[in-house]
């Protein structure tokens, strides 16, 4: 089983739209990244089971 999901990122800074991936191997994380359009800080809050997206949301930092 491939624990690596990709999923798409809306940036709530500029509105653009990037890839990103996510290791689902843990159940429930909280990441930051930056968008790869504006390069400002998002927060990713994250909960998945193995190889799968359960529910994602982004925040401003």
């Amino acid at each position: 089983m491939d624990l690596i999901a990709e999923t798409q990122i809306t940036c709530p800074h500029c509105a653009q739209v990037f890839p990103l991936e996510i290791d689902t191997s843990e159940s429930e994380q909280t990441l930051i990244e930056d968008c790869t359009v504006c390069c400002r800080p998002i927060t990713l809050t994250i909960r998945c089971r193995p190889g799968a997206i359960v529910d994602l949301s982004e925040s401003a930092v």
